[in-house]
């Protein structure tokens, strides 16, 4: 039962995160920090968005493997799995939100920042059981876990920051200009690591409570 109540809270977690994904695509002001590399490599090579995450998430489980060497636990590989319902969540969840998005430059704000709450919940609830991280956060983890004393939404920061830096550096490289990376993935990759430390504090407690029997 315990495993059940995991697994459940775990495909809540993402469907949270798809449906701030969904409202972040709505705000029109710049594709997510995750999705930032994939979607400026799909430009640029002219292959598939859909590849091209493939290809990004299985390079952070290649840095996983590098950084953990022998404590890399080989069942991590089921994160593309996990990966691949993420975006069939994806597809719903922008289904579900259709062209929803609040009027005016104020209102693209606004809904992007519902979106990063929504990212935040999701990553505090599939996190929180403990079961397979997404490639992403399985890497910020294992470089977490590499320096000791910095918590972890710090780390993402800076993670969601580098990736969305090298999209840039990327994009002008390749392509002339800046394209798809705006105001609004820069915003998400500065304050949706802080969001996640404050979203943490409330949802971590309400986890363990159902999931682990803690009080």
């Amino acid at each position: 039962m315990r495993l059940l109540l995991r697994i459940l809270v775990y495909a809540a977690g993402l469907f949270f995160m798809a449906a701030g994904v969904a409202l972040a695509i709505n705000s029109n002001l710049g594709v997510s920090p995750v999705n930032s590399l994939p979607y400026v490599i799909s430009l640029i090579s002219g292959a598939d968005m859909g590849t091209c995450v493939t290809v990004v998430f299985g390079f952070y489980i290649l840095v996983q493997i590098l950084l953990k060497r022998k404590n890399f636990a080989w069942v991590n590989l089921t994160q593309m799995i996990f990966s691949a319902m993420f975006g069939y969540f994806v597809d719903f969840a922008k289904m579900l939100a259709g062209g929803f998005v609040l009027p005016g430059y104020i209102g693209q704000l606004m809904t992007l920042m519902m979106s990063m709450v929504l990212v935040a919940i999701g990553l505090s609830l599939y996190m929180g059981v403990k079961l397979v991280n997404m490639p992403m956060e399985g890497m910020t983890l294992a470089i977490s876990e590499c320096i000791p004393g910095i918590p972890f939404h710090r780390v993402k920061m800076t993670v969601d920051c580098g990736a969305v830096a090298f999209g840039i550096v990327l994009s002008f490289l390749f392509l002339g200009d800046l394209q798809g990376i705006r105001e609004g993935t820069i915003l998400s990759a500065v304050f949706t690591g802080k969001l996640l430390s404050l979203v943490q504090k409330i949802v971590s407690p309400v986890v363990n409570r159902i999931c682990f029997g803690e009080d």
